[in-house]
């Protein structure tokens, strides 16, 4: 894999259904190699750190093939790197290789393909993958448009973050290499395969919790087996209390739907 571009910004204040909004989804490609620290690239900062960035979420990454998918999707709109609000843009075509065998980018998506837990260098940082990106309601303020928030969720093209484990610069053109992988990692789509029935048991109104709930769940924890599974394990049992009945749909967000 490799980098194709790296996008950085700043918080900024637009207005969105009659209030002001302070976000940093607005991404703009850097020149150059960028400095990346264990909280953020060089040039980059979250506009709400309550819910967003962290050690754990410190760079997001999205794939260059998914931009095909978008402008079929959204034709005549256009897509310029960094469009998603993510740091790393990157180009899944080539293999990553892990002793020997070839990491599965660009077949398939690469969310089913890059696991929690993967470690991989980038010029001369060190990175882990921590989850997937669930989208929050500021990614439909990026393209002006709500339904965007379903849609992105909904196509399994989330993207994922990483946390920094050793500090370095990086820059376009550099080779994302895998370097290590734990036994029964999880596959980043399969968390956002249970988020989705969740999401879908809230008939999409739990959508916009995403941000808030993603960085109650990550913060202060690992990205080790025990946290992995301990996650994947209660997002399937709630979603089999809610289908069974045995779980409501929760009222915090049936409140915020009708605000909307």
């Amino acid at each position: 894999m490799k980098l194709v571009s790296v996008n950085t910004g700043l918080p900024r204040e637009v207005s969105w259904h009659g209030r002001v909004v302070r976000t940093a989804i607005f991404k703009e490609p850097a020149r150059g190699r960028v400095a990346l620290s264990k909280l953020n690239l060089d040039g980059d900062r979250q506009a709400d750190l309550t819910v967003h960035g962290g050690e754990h979420k410190a760079v997001y990454c999205y794939s260059l093939a998914h931009y095909d998918y978008w402008k079929r999707e959204l034709p005549g709109r256009e897509l310029p790197m960094g469009m998603f609000g993510e740091n790393l843009t990157i180009d899944d075509g080539g293999p990553a290789l892990l002793g020997g065998q070839a990491l599965l980018g660009g077949q398939g998506l690469l969310e089913e393909s890059v696991h929690l837990g993967d470690r991989f260098s980038i010029g001369t940082a060190e990175v882990v993958v921590t989850q997937p990106r669930l989208p929050c309601y500021k990614l439909g303020v990026r393209f002006g448009s709500d339904d965007m928030v379903k849609r992105f969720l909904v196509s399994g093209r989330t993207g994922f973050y990483l946390a920094v484990l050793r500090e370095g610069e990086v820059g376009a053109g550099d080779e994302m290499k895998l370097m290590a992988r734990e036994a029964n990692a999880v596959a980043v789509s399969e968390i956002t395969r249970l988020e989705r029935r969740r999401s879908a048991r809230c008939g999409g109104r739990c959508v916009f919790q995403n941000c808030r709930r993603v960085g109650r769940n990550t913060s202060g924890s690992g990205w080790g087996r025990r946290e992995r599974d301990s996650r994947k394990d209660k997002l399937e049992t709630r979603n089999q209390k809610l289908e069974s009945g045995e779980e409501k749909i929760p009222t915090l967000c049936k409140k915020r739907n009708r605000k909307r």
